[in-house]
């Protein structure tokens, strides 16, 4: 057999070979960094014996898919560990993440000392250096195995696989667990992991289900990756909107009203408006929307046109009980089935068109209680949502349209380089999720994807993430703890007019069915909050503060002129403030810094004699006497810029 390898080299072989004795053959110390393998495109046990030609590449923990193999077995070490510590815990499961790993418990809570004397047993472990070793069984036998051991949720998961399935498990010593790997050949392998922190979370993230205990883990090939991660990790704690919002008093969230419902403060909702009428001026003056206010409700007839009662019940908040009322209501967790009607309203010309609808939008959604997060992940929300009816000639031009309307609008917040673009297709083994046949889903996407290619945009995709109508592209993000979350979405929907009967009236006078784009421009406000806090750690562009100005008098004497100058600060338009408390100039000062304001404005004698200003900022620190109108005229043109500014001086940070 033939073996193409990474680098396009061949190797010959007479016999069948496992992956670790071809990596061997290439080299001994490739062999002892490797984690797994990837056979024609396939992740794969270092103990898979290639029998056939192919391509081959052998993956240690710096690639990607070799790292998480690494992970994954920290993580059956972790349940090895626990299962030693607490034998009536029950396996739940255990997979590799992005940041690391978790697994999930049946069993009491897990504090941090029981994370410590897990990460203890867990290096026991580890130094006895057990082979792992990999063997199959039948589908009933391994349900009586996992039976006989005690784990209802392993064999749950067995039980939901084919008849005919013959089900992986790994060893390592004693302990056993169902997997379907890859994993390191022993335990010896893993040389630098750390358990991070612990947490509850429902068995299969349904609160249907039972909470289980999740412990999450991190592990790397070296200890300095390691290190270098947590001390990544405490600067995205210092990040965290989650803390550093509530701290900055943006928002806060309160149980007796509810998870997922955030309580936005008044500076986080002088941010929010900001954003608001910057989007809502944006899009109606220079991309030509027209504004409709929909109800935040609709019965059910409405959903049950757009498919999302067939499709989305479950996401949504129902008010009624269709066996015993009349009528039943729902909370709207989309707004474009509501401006349909607004254009159903009057009969349209081919001339009209295209025709965007703009509507800054409260929605809501029935999101799981495990998901719930800050304001990333919340059940009632706002978004920046818009549909466009066009002809299908107007597709292509207006859909790349509304992605530079979205480029544009990360540009200027400054997130442009924080973005990946995924096409999400529809998941054909799942056809029931979906309107539409398979030749309406492969000309949909097949679109989308030309489209993409024409913008010259990176994009990857993803099956099973479109909208139940029709392909998306998702601008996506990650938050400071690599966590990925869709920020702005553009879909393309060529299905929905039909089942709304919405028509225009062509050239020659007779009915045609518009196509539909659905699309954000800036996303969820909540989140792009969110966002923001993260991505500036809380040093907002001056535009977007709270507060843009702090005027700070050295004395009570000099009160009156401070007053004078935030009296005129305002009547400019910029968000102000006195401190005349009784304390030192440079506790103010530090108090501001503190406040995280971009600016202040130190008066005393001098100043109030040659009406000027002392301006400080976080950006280059002290900047000298100003005349009062030229720093107004300065900062005025800031804001109305939106100009993000270099901070220069490392104390301000």
């Amino acid at each position: 057999m033939i073996i193409t390898l990474k680098d396009g080299s061949k190797k010959e072989y007479a016999q069948s070979m496992s992956v670790l004795d071809i990596a061997k053959d290439i080299s001994e110390g490739l062999a002892r960094m490797a984690t797994a393998g990837e056979m024609n495109g396939e992740v794969v046990d270092l103990r898979t014996v290639v029998e056939n030609d192919c391509e081959l590449n052998i993956l240690t923990a710096n690639d990607e898919k070799g790292l998480a193999a690494l992970r994954h077995t920290t993580s059956h070490v972790l349940a090895e560990a626990v299962k030693r510590i607490r034998p009536d815990a029950k396996l739940a499961i255990g997979p590799s993440i992005d940041t690391g790993f978790y697994y999930d418990f049946e069993c009491e809570p897990f504090s941090r000392e029981d994370l410590d004397a897990i990460e203890k047993e867990m290096k026991k472990i580890i130094k006895e250096g057990a082979k792992i070793e990999r063997f199959e069984l039948p589908r009933a036998e391994a349900i009586a195995f996992m039976k006989e051991k005690g784990e209802p949720y392993k064999v749950e998961l067995i039980e939901d696989l084919p008849e005919d399935a013959v089900i992986s498990f790994y060893s390592q010593g004693d302990f056993t667990d169902l997997c379907a790997g890859p994993h390191l050949m022993s335990t010896k392998g893993i040389k630098a992991f750390k358990l991070l922190s612990s947490s509850g979370a429902y068995w299969r993230g349904s609160e249907k289900n039972k909470m289980l205990a999740r412990i999450y883990g991190t592990a790397f090939a070296k200890k300095e990756e390691l290190n270098a991660y947590l001390e990544q990790l405490e600067e995205a704690k210092k990040r965290d909107h989650n803390k550093l919002g509530r701290e900055m008093e943006l928002f806060t969230t309160v149980d007796v009203v509810g998870q997922g419902l955030p309580l936005i403060m008044p500076k986080g909702v002088i941010m929010m408006k900001e954003l608001q009428r910057w989007i809502e001026d944006l899009e109606d003056n220079e991309w030509g929307y027209v504004r409709t206010k929909t109800p935040l409700m609709a019965k059910s007839d409405l959903y049950k046109i757009s498919g999302h009662w067939d499709h989305y019940k479950e996401g949504m908040f129902v008010l009624g009980d269709e066996e015993k009322d009349k009528e039943v209501f729902a909370l709207r967790p989309m707004t474009c089935p509501f401006q349909y009607y607004v254009y159903k309203a009057t009969q349209h010309s081919y001339r009209e068109l295209p025709l965007r609808y703009g509507e800054t939008s409260t929605l809501f959604r029935n999101e799981d209680s495990g998901e719930m997060h800050g304001l990333t992940r919340v059940r009632q929300f706002t978004i920046s949502e818009g549909h466009l009816i066009v002809r299908p000639d107007q597709v292509d031009e207006e859909f790349k349209n509304c992605v530079h309307l979205a480029v544009h609008v990360l540009t200027t917040l400054g997130l442009q380089d924080d973005v990946t673009y995924r096409l999400s297709k529809w998941d054909p083994a799942n056809t029931e999720k979906y309107i539409g046949d398979a030749e309406y889903w492969e000309t949909s996407q097949g679109k989308m994807r030309e489209l993409l290619n024409e913008l010259d945009l990176p994009f990857v995709e993803a099956d099973g993430e479109a909208a139940f109508y029709g392909p998306k592209l998702d601008i996506q993000a990650k938050n400071v703890y690599g966590k990925e979350d869709t920020m702005i979405t553009i879909q393309l929907d060529f299905a929905l007019a039909e089942q709304f009967d919405m028509y225009y009236i062509d050239e020659n006078g007779d009915k045609k069915r518009p196509f539909i784009i659905h699309r954000t421009s800036m996303g969820c406000y909540e989140r792009t909050l969110a966002w923001l806090i993260e991505k500036y750690a809380g040093l907002f562009p001056t535009w977007l503060c709270p507060e843009q100005v702090r005027v700070l008098p050295i004395s009570e004497k000099y009160k009156d002129y401070a007053e004078q100058v935030n009296a005129q600060l305002k009547v400019n338009g910029v968000r102000s403030s006195v401190d005349n408390r009784s304390e030192k100039i440079g506790y103010k000062i530090r108090e501001a810094r503190l406040a995280k304001v971009p600016y202040m404005l130190v008066v005393g004698a001098k100043e109030e004699e040659d009406h000027v200003v002392s301006v400080r900022s976080r950006y280059l620190g002290d900047e000298g006497q100003k005349p009062l109108e030229e720093f107004i005229d300065a900062i005025c043109k800031e804001i109305r810029t939106k100009e993000i500014r270099k901070i220069e001086v490392e104390n301000q940070k």
